[in-house]
């Protein structure tokens, strides 16, 4: 297969380090010619410019910074767009916006160009290891022939369903982890000024119930029952109870908590609903009734 890679930044390289493996003929471009210096002697081909590196491509591959990068290149003066052949396929492994997805697909269809998004998730160091998320949106016969290739980039390629959810998936994972590092301060910085040495209260939550389970463990299927309680659940009446005491110390000490306080006020909700004796988990309904999704159908 023949390949352009275009941006070679710090996850870039490595990933197209990768690709250039599974290539029958290789070629970059980047603003900074410098940065592709080793992978030319390793054989790359260099271009000028995004539309030379894309003429007569099987695939072309753009990993920038931000969306209007991905614009410019694709769209813009000498871009992927002016070069690339029809029958092509192009993916972007930029974290992308899903408007600017849907507006770059549309553009290349024009042209008998597919387009699939395919971010990325694993930072620098997964990129060099090859310890990489590669979500997949857009046609699935296209993602079949280039999942090969997209193989040597990442051990973890998942084909997510039509154009933009390999994008939907991607930056639902960067608000995930965004959420989770402010409710890990929240907690940290509750509990050391409560008195608790930093190292003590980190081994006690990372071994503890909050800490030593993955966020989505079990949770590999909506939850299709009632909640009802069993000898081995941790009942809501309980969870409440547990977080209410936890925020009062963050109160008392004057420590702003506004995930906890959001937490403890949903669970307020749900035990007004009469749920005290559901499962903990039950308080996901409200999320999904104010949401008007059904998990269980939606999902």
């Amino acid at each position: 297969m023949k390949i352009a890679w275009i941006g070679i930044g710090h996850m870039g390289k490595p990933m197209a380090k990768h690709i250039m493996t599974a290539a029958e003929e290789f070629t970059v471009h980047d603003l900074n010619p410098d940065v592709a210096t080793d992978m030319l002697e390793d054989g790359a081909n260099w271009a000028d410019t995004p539309a030379e590196a894309a003429a007569g491509k099987d695939l072309v591959v753009t990993c920038l910074p931000m969306p209007q990068h991905v614009d410019a290149v694709s769209f813009g003066d000498d871009g992927v767009s002016e070069g690339v052949d029809q029958g092509t396929i192009v993916i972007d492994c930029t974290s992308n916006s899903l408007e600017m997805v849907r507006s770059l697909h549309a553009r290349y269809a024009d042209r008998g160009i597919t387009f699939l998004d395919t971010p990325v998730s694993g930072g620098v160091i997964g990129a060099m290891e090859r310890d990489l998320s590669v979500y997949v949106g857009g046609d699935r016969d296209a993602y079949d022939h280039i999942k090969p290739t997209l193989d040597a980039m990442g051990d973890k390629v998942q084909y997510c369903g039509g154009l933009g959810t390999g994008t939907i998936c991607k930056l639902m994972n960067q608000l995930f982890g965004a959420m989770v590092g402010m409710a890990r301060m929240e907690v940290v910085t509750a509990g050391v000024k409560a008195g608790v040495e930093f190292d003590i209260l980190v081994k006690a939550i990372h071994e503890g119930s909050g800490g030593k389970r993955r966020p989505f463990d079990g949770f590999e299927r909506p939850p299709d029952d009632d909640y009802e309680d069993t000898e081995l659940s941790f009942y809501l009446d309980l969870g409440a109870k547990d977080v209410r005491l936890a925020n009062e110390i963050g109160r008392s000490l004057r420590v702003p908590q506004p995930l906890a306080n959001l937490t403890e006020a949903r669970l307020i909700e749900a035990l007004n609903r009469g749920w005290g004796k559901k499962r903990n988990e039950v308080v996901g309904e409200i999320q999904q009734q104010i949401s008007n999704v059904n998990l269980r159908v939606d999902g």
